[in-house]
């Protein structure tokens, strides 16, 4: 009796059926989603600040230069406690010969700030010019603070300190002297100085003589 031989089934070559670990990835990424690392969006165009990138440039300049003059908290005493706030000096210009002052309170600086610069804009003054320098010598007073101002030749400057030098400066002044005189105070310093610019008139050109 002999013994019929054994029959094996074939087995399949596992050398090269499994992919190795990570080889589609960087096609697909997880899911099948398109993008490095399965992040959709991975080759967008914009890049950082793409969007916003040209806001900055697209800004009108404004029509108006301010410079705080004086910044202080101040405390009002109620019946339920004190009550602070915030005062803002504030004088804006063109630096073409119209300059304001406004002074207001707020809750917080900035509106202290917006206020003082809504007042400014309501009392503007437009300051006359004759060769690059203010037409005739003016003093004025406010309260304690008395201001002086005197023409200036051309190549001269600014030969001013304090408020004045602030009010000349944004309304476009290139030639001036000025004195102060009686008080430190910043905000009686500077109305001074406007009721002085409001003063001051331009000379009146001489009559034709005909014979």
């Amino acid at each position: 009796m002999t013994d019929s031989p054994k029959t094996t089934a074939p087995v399949a070559a596992t050398g090269a059926a499994r992919p190795a670990f990570g080889a589609n990835r960087g096609a697909a990424g997880r899911g099948g989603r398109p993008g490095q690392g399965g992040r959709p969006g991975g080759n967008d165009s914009r890049g950082k600040g793409g969007a916003r990138g040209g806001r900055r440039d697209d800004r009108e300049p404004r029509e108006f230069e301010q410079k705080i003059l004086e910044l202080a908290r101040v405390t009002r005493v109620t019946k339920g406690g004190k009550r602070m706030r915030f005062r803002a000096s504030l004088v804006i210009g063109d630096r073409r010969g119209r300059v304001g002052f406004g002074v207001a309170k707020g809750a917080d600086v900035a509106m202290a700030v917006e206020k003082a610069f809504r007042q400014a804009k309501k009392n503007m003054v437009t300051v006359p010019l004759v060769k690059e320098t203010i037409p005739h010598e003016v003093q004025r007073k406010f309260a304690a603070a008395i201001v002086l101002l005197k023409p200036a030749p051309q190549g001269t400057g600014l030969k001013c300190g304090g408020p004045a030098r602030m009010v000349l400066e944004l309304a476009g002044v290139p030639n001036a002297v000025s004195k102060l005189m009686g008080s430190s105070n910043k905000i009686n310093n500077a109305k001074a100085t406007f009721l002085a610019l409001v003063a001051l008139r331009k000379p009146e050109s001489a009559p034709v003589i005909t014979a």
